[in-house]
Protein backbone atom coordinates (compact mmCIF):
# COMPACT_ATOMS: atom_id res chain seq x y z
CA UNK A 1 0.00 0.00 0.00
CA UNK A 2 2.81 2.29 0.74
CA UNK A 3 4.99 1.24 -1.46
CA UNK A 4 7.92 3.27 -1.70
CA UNK A 5 11.17 2.75 -4.88
CA UNK A 6 14.26 1.84 -3.18
CA UNK A 7 16.32 5.21 -2.82
CA UNK A 8 13.17 7.06 -3.20
CA UNK A 9 12.69 9.78 -0.27
CA UNK A 10 9.63 10.98 1.14
CA UNK A 11 9.48 15.17 0.30
CA UNK A 12 6.99 16.55 3.10
CA UNK A 13 6.94 19.91 1.25
CA UNK A 14 5.29 18.26 -1.52
CA UNK A 15 2.13 16.76 0.86
CA UNK A 16 -1.05 17.93 1.22
CA UNK A 17 -3.11 18.35 4.35
CA UNK A 18 -6.73 18.97 4.30
CA UNK A 19 -9.18 20.49 7.41
CA UNK A 20 -12.43 19.46 6.37
CA UNK A 21 -15.42 21.43 6.45
CA UNK A 22 -16.65 19.21 9.59
CA UNK A 23 -13.10 19.59 10.69
CA UNK A 24 -11.85 21.28 14.34
CA UNK A 25 -8.20 22.11 15.33
CA UNK A 26 -7.44 23.88 18.37
CA UNK A 27 -3.66 24.52 18.85
CA UNK A 28 -0.40 25.19 16.73
CA UNK A 29 -0.44 23.58 13.22
CA UNK A 30 3.03 23.50 11.54
CA UNK A 31 2.29 21.74 7.89
CA UNK A 32 6.13 21.03 5.98
CA UNK A 33 3.89 20.83 2.78
CA UNK A 34 1.00 22.69 1.26
CA UNK A 35 -2.36 23.31 3.62
CA UNK A 36 -5.70 23.51 2.48
CA UNK A 37 -8.35 24.88 5.18
CA UNK A 38 -11.76 23.99 5.13
CA UNK A 39 -13.15 23.74 8.18
CA UNK A 40 -12.34 25.85 11.70
CA UNK A 41 -8.34 26.21 12.61
CA UNK A 42 -7.91 27.96 16.52
CA UNK A 43 -4.19 28.68 16.76
CA UNK A 44 -1.15 29.41 14.18
CA UNK A 45 -0.47 27.92 11.74
CA UNK A 46 3.43 27.55 10.92
CA UNK A 47 5.99 26.62 8.45
CA UNK A 48 3.89 26.07 5.30
CA UNK A 49 4.87 26.14 1.97
CA UNK A 50 1.36 27.41 0.90
CA UNK A 51 -1.85 27.77 2.45
CA UNK A 52 -5.34 28.26 0.98
CA UNK A 53 -8.15 28.87 3.26
CA UNK A 54 -11.52 27.81 1.14
CA UNK A 55 -14.58 29.65 1.20
CA UNK A 56 -15.86 27.87 4.45
CA UNK A 57 -12.37 28.41 5.78
CA UNK A 58 -12.08 29.93 9.09
CA UNK A 59 -8.40 30.65 10.85
CA UNK A 60 -8.32 32.89 14.18
CA UNK A 61 -4.36 32.50 14.57
CA UNK A 62 -1.26 33.69 13.18
CA UNK A 63 -0.17 32.34 9.82
CA UNK A 64 3.64 32.19 8.26
CA UNK A 65 4.11 30.33 4.63
CA UNK A 66 5.62 31.16 1.89
CA UNK A 67 2.38 31.80 -0.08
CA UNK A 68 -1.05 32.09 1.12
CA UNK A 69 -4.98 32.73 -0.59
CA UNK A 70 -7.67 33.51 1.02
CA UNK A 71 -11.38 32.81 0.24
CA UNK A 72 -12.35 32.47 3.52
CA UNK A 73 -11.69 34.36 6.81
CA UNK A 74 -8.55 34.84 8.87
CA UNK A 75 -8.81 36.20 11.89
CA UNK A 76 -4.75 36.79 13.03
CA UNK A 77 -1.48 38.32 11.67
CA UNK A 78 0.26 36.79 8.51
CA UNK A 79 3.62 36.59 7.19
CA UNK A 80 4.28 35.26 3.56
CA UNK A 81 7.48 34.72 2.47
CA UNK A 82 6.18 35.13 -1.68
CA UNK A 83 2.87 36.65 -1.82
CA UNK A 84 -0.71 36.60 -0.40
CA UNK A 85 -3.91 36.96 -2.11
CA UNK A 86 -7.29 37.87 -1.21
CA UNK A 87 -9.85 36.57 -3.00
CA UNK A 88 -13.37 38.04 -3.78
CA UNK A 89 -15.71 37.74 -0.39
CA UNK A 90 -12.87 36.90 1.50
CA UNK A 91 -12.25 38.66 4.70
CA UNK A 92 -8.39 39.11 6.32
CA UNK A 93 -8.49 41.24 9.88
CA UNK A 94 -4.89 41.52 10.65
CA UNK A 95 -1.65 43.05 9.81
CA UNK A 96 0.37 41.26 6.64
CA UNK A 97 3.90 41.27 5.90
CA UNK A 98 5.33 39.68 2.28
CA UNK A 99 6.66 41.42 -1.12
CA UNK A 100 3.59 40.74 -2.68
CA UNK A 101 0.00 41.84 -1.89
CA UNK A 102 -3.13 41.29 -4.17
CA UNK A 103 -6.98 42.18 -2.79
CA UNK A 104 -9.56 41.32 -5.31
CA UNK A 105 -12.58 43.70 -5.75
CA UNK A 106 -15.24 42.30 -3.20
CA UNK A 107 -12.50 41.39 -0.20
CA UNK A 108 -12.77 43.11 2.96
CA UNK A 109 -8.91 43.48 4.47
CA UNK A 110 -8.68 45.65 7.50
CA UNK A 111 -5.14 46.28 9.05
CA UNK A 112 -1.57 47.19 7.90
CA UNK A 113 0.75 45.93 5.21
CA UNK A 114 4.42 45.78 5.19
CA UNK A 115 6.16 45.21 1.76
CA UNK A 116 9.25 44.28 2.18
CA UNK A 117 11.00 40.63 0.93
CA UNK A 118 14.28 40.85 2.63
CA UNK A 119 11.94 41.24 6.17
CA UNK A 120 9.33 38.86 5.62
CA UNK A 121 11.54 35.96 4.34
CA UNK A 122 13.77 36.78 7.37
CA UNK A 123 11.30 36.65 9.65
CA UNK A 124 9.97 33.21 8.36
CA UNK A 125 13.14 31.26 8.10
CA UNK A 126 14.88 32.93 11.46
CA UNK A 127 11.21 31.72 12.91
CA UNK A 128 11.60 28.29 11.97
CA UNK A 129 15.09 27.64 12.58
CA UNK A 130 14.60 28.88 16.41
CA UNK A 131 11.33 26.60 16.54
CA UNK A 132 9.31 30.12 17.58
CA UNK A 133 6.22 31.48 16.47
CA UNK A 134 7.38 34.24 13.43
CA UNK A 135 4.95 36.84 14.34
Amino acid sequence: MFDTKKGEKFDSRESMTLIGEEAYVHGMLAAKGSLRVEGVVEGDITDAASVEIGKKGRIKGNVAAESLSVAGQIEGDVVASRHVEILAHARLTGNVRTPNLRVEDGAVFEGSCTMRAAEAAELLVGAHSRGEESL
